[in-house]
């Protein structure tokens, strides 16, 4: 009898592992299996969010506003835009005031986890006193939202925490690549003044000891009064401003005047608010953006 006993108590402890086990490997499958859904704001932190996700299992990557839609000044959701949020684990936004909705979707999502990539960057006040939020346009502070980037999706999805950290590290060792030749490259040109449309520059001038002389265009297609027109073309004329800097993403019929005017040449810097779906766009856009520089400095400099 007292076999027996031994021998059903044996049996019970066997099965009991067996089942904790069974236990334990569905649960630990249903966690790989469960994908970590990921929204972007708009297209800079999107870029990003590509480099750092990437080749991560289980994680998927959308752009809630359109491709074309540049900087979210003003911008207001569309219902394809709050479709795209619904079945979203993680928000990630630039932070610093560029999006304005950023309210409203808290409010909306309540289990919706937002990350902003804001934190730890010394920000650029606007001349009305609000933030500047065209963070990303600066190499160097681009590369500390990619630092955020990586730890607030570690924090979100722990598990993936270390090939986050490995693809933004790769990531980081090229944007350094590309600040230091950029800094090698447009050194000699620190101080010299431009003029910009849009408040997209400040970040990027402080980076590389550029002074803005003046903005055109405070906020993307709102056109200068004639005062305001006139204000600049004088500025322009008094100054040595010699290259008016445009944005591709709107239009330069402002520039245009002020360039007739006063001789300035109008050449295009791109903030990187759009282009390809590429892990590579915005070190391409840079690249440009220094040929873009080296030429204009040159050619006003060989101009007199």
């Amino acid at each position: 009898m007292k076999k027996m006993d031994d021998i059903f108590r044996r049996a019970k402890i066997a099965l009991s592992c067996v089942i904790g086990a069974v236990i334990v490997f569905f649960t630990a499958s249903q966690v790989q299996a469960r994908e970590i859904r990921i929204a972007t704001s708009f297209y800079p932190v999107y870029i990003m969010t590509l480099n750092v996700v990437k080749n991560v299992p289980g994680v998927s990557v959308v752009n809630i506003t359109p491709p074309m839609t540049g900087c979210l000044h003003d911008y207001s959701l569309t219902a394809a835009d709050m479709k795209k949020l619904v079945s979203a684990d993680v928000f990630i936004t630039n932070g610093a005031g560029m999006e304005s909705f950023l309210d409203s979707v808290a409010k909306r999502y309540k289990s919706l986890l937002i990350v902003s990539l804001a934190g730890g960057i010394e920000l650029v006040k606007n001349p009305d006193g609000s933030d500047n939020p065209h963070l990303w346009v600066s190499i160097s502070d681009a590369m500390r939202q990619v630092e955020n980037l990586a730890a607030g999706l570690g924090d979100v999805d722990p598990g993936n925490a270390q090939l986050y950290r490995n693809n933004a590290d790769e990531y980081l060792s090229r944007l350094a690549v590309l600040r230091d030749n950029m800094h090698a490259a447009l050194g000699s040109y620190s101080g010299r003044k431009i003029v910009t449309f849009h408040e997209a520059f400040p970040y990027f001038a402080r980076e590389f000891g550029l002074e803005i002389a003046a903005v055109v265009e405070r906020e993307p297609g709102s056109s200068p009064t004639a005062k305001e027109l006139a204000q600049t073309i004088a500025l322009v004329r008094s100054s040595d401003v010699k290259v008016i800097f445009i944005e591709p993403q709107y239009p330069a019929a402002a520039a245009k005047i002020i360039a007739e005017d006063t001789g300035a040449k109008i050449y295009v810097l791109d903030p990187a608010v759009t282009g390809p779906d590429s892990c590579d766009a915005y070190i391409s856009i840079m690249r440009k953006n220094m040929d873009v520089l080296i030429e204009a400095f040159k050619g006003s400099h060989d101009g007199g």
